[in-house]
């Protein structure tokens, strides 16, 4: 039997994963040419979108930091072995609870940097109070986290609505654009003339730093994934696995709680209807892509942040509709599974001889 050097395992591992973006970029590519419209000006325009510009730029990473942060929680529920489906819900309700701290301190002797830290820290508790739910259904209920995940995001969203057109609505009539904006002394402080805030680069930054620690350097993490490969086994060798589920949906809930109220204090300033901006499912498709390791997570999550902020440019200079990124980013990951199948078998069999 002849044995893989670790150069030649690693370009195989390199040439599956450009093979499975060279086809993404052809499907997608088709998809332009039956559309009548032109492939490389419509990438061009995309990349002119997210990087041309300091403005583009700035867009890209307030869509960064959110996905990034989410991305970096699922990693620790993805180890062992759960899908957190309910993290659109989680994103939510930490958004929740950062303007409910926000509303209780605006008009106080609270000061504005106390009050911004204390509503940040309402937004984790949120989350992580609701990924708590789905755990506990799963744990105890027998409700599967797929399942319960999902019930919880139409509650979070039906809460959000009640709220702005109820007990939060702007004075005199509810509205679709949120409740009211909060005083510019409880933003994030921004860069002048742009949307971000060098705050919430470094909170997401930080915390990928963490989770990746975690899963790479402690024995927790290594207890996660011994759930994740065989929960099983790990029982018997005596991890107490619920203890550890639970533990990984409320880390994942507490990320989720930090980009919503990273969104509430940094981006919108206010609550809104669509407040997760779909950054929970878009970070399902990340930690997915990356194979679940936290190194490549950073690199990934900026890219897809790009293509969301760069396709906005199709419907103005292309009169293409801008739902044209979430094509390319399904084709990724379409293709990234394949490639990822295709790979391992092309592995073992190698092994095999």
């Amino acid at each position: 039997m002849k044995t893989m050097t670790k150069t030649s395992s690693l370009w195989i591992n390199t040439g599956f994963r450009i093979a499975a973006i060279v086809l993404a970029l052809a499907f997608t590519s088709i998809v332009l040419l039956l559309s009548n419209a032109r492939p490389f000006e419509a990438f061009a325009n995309i990349i002119n979108g997210s990087i041309g510009s300091s403005k583009g730029i700035a867009n890209t990473l307030v869509a960064w930091v959110p996905l990034l942060l989410v991305t970096s929680g699922l990693l620790m529920t993805y180890a062992t072995g759960m899908w957190n489906i309910g993290i659109e819900g989680q994103i939510t309700l930490g958004a929740i609870f950062t303007t409910l701290a926000l509303r209780l301190m605006q008009g106080t002797s609270v000061p504005p940097t106390l009050a911004i830290i204390l509503s940040i820290l309402a937004g984790i508790l949120g989350g992580a109070l609701w990924a708590g739910i789905v755990a506990l259904l799963k744990i105890y209920g027998g409700v599967n986290e797929i399942f319960g995940g999902l019930g919880m995001n139409f509650v979070s969203t039906a809460l959000t609505i009640w709220l702005i057109f109820g007990p939060w609505k702007r004075p005199g009539t509810g509205s679709m654009s949120g409740t009211e904006p909060f005083d510019t002394s409880l933003w994030l402080p921004q860069l002048e003339g742009l949307r971000i805030s060098l705050w919430s680069v470094g909170i997401g930054i930080v915390g990928l730093l963490v989770v990746y620690f975690i899963l790479q350097g402690t024995y927790f993490g290594l207890k996660l994934k011994a759930v994740g490969k065989n929960g099983r086994a790990a029982f018997l060798l005596g991890v107490p696995t619920t203890r550890y589920i639970m533990a990984a949906f409320l880390i994942c809930g507490a990320f989720a709680g930090i980009a919503g109220a990273i969104q509430v204090t940094g981006v919108y300033h206010r609550l809104i209807p669509s407040i997760s901006s779909g950054y929970g499912y878009l970070g399902m498709m990340v930690a997915m892509l990356v194979n679940f390791q936290a190194l490549w997570a950073g690199v990934v999550a900026l890219f897809f942040a790009a293509l969301n902020i760069g396709s906005i440019q199709l419907p103005i200079v292309m009169k293409i509709d801008s739902t044209l990124s979430g094509v390319l980013q399904g084709a990724l990951v379409l293709f990234f599974l394949l490639m990822e199948g295709a790979r391992r078998t092309f592995l073992s069999k190698k092994r095999g001889k």
